[in-house]
């Protein structure tokens, strides 16, 4: 028996007997596939629609599917009727449309619910893996190289700013002195102003 996973779309039910009196009743499917079991959610109606998909793994030994749909109610819940899939068309042929299977109660007909069945092998499971892991890789190898041009872009320009501001530093335009240096040439100014100025005064005493 091959191996793979057994997509199961739950399309809808009809002509379900009706166990509330009172009130509309609230089926649910409980979806059996060997030990795995799993549960749609609460509809309303005997004719209920849920649209809902579910996935099992198909390993020796699973032959059949089983639906078995009950009645949502306080306390207990009803049963309202079973319905068995055999599995052997869908596992040859790869994909059976939405088909309309009898519910059965007691051995009598209680209504009919539909299901589209799709099996996907082990080895295309495989194949779809391998090709998301190459893809993962592939993005991740983009995303280094991405990161890698920006920075070495980034130290280039880097390096160009601290060229160009070297350069305007060494020039003399560019040269800044400290305030310290500053002072002593404002100080050298004005002594050479004063001595100056003493010799134009001792000039004008002697004539």
């Amino acid at each position: 028996m091959p191996q793979g996973s057994l997509e199961v779309f739950l399309a809808s039910a009809k002509g379900l007997e009706d166990t509330d009196f009172l009130f509309k009743m609230d089926p649910y499917v409980i979806l059996t596939c060997r030990t795995q079991e799993q549960k749609s959610s609460v509809a309303s109606g005997s004719e209920p629609v849920w649209n809902e998909n579910f996935i099992f793994n198909v390993s020796e030994g699973a032959e059949e599917l089983k639906l078995k749909i009950m009645d949502s109610d306080i306390g207990n819940d009803d049963f309202v009727g079973e319905a068995e899939i055999c599995l052997k068309s869908v596992l040859r042929e790869g994909r059976i449309p939405p088909t309309a299977y009898n519910i059965v109660k007691n051995k009598e007909f209680c209504g009919e619910i539909k299901v589209g069945l799709t099996f996907n092998p082990e080895s295309y499971q495989t194949t779809n893996v391998n090709q998301m892991f190459t893809i993962a890789q592939e993005r991740s190898s983009r995303d280094y190289d991405d990161r890698d041009e920006y920075s070495r872009g980034w130290k280039e320009s880097s390096h160009s700013d601290r060229d160009r501001t070297s350069r305007r530093d060494d020039s003399p335009r560019g040269r800044r002195h400290s305030p310290e240096r500053e002072r002593d040439y404002r100080g050298r100014d004005s002594d050479e102003d004063r001595r100056r100025g003493g010799r134009r005064r001792h000039s004008s005493d002697e004539d």
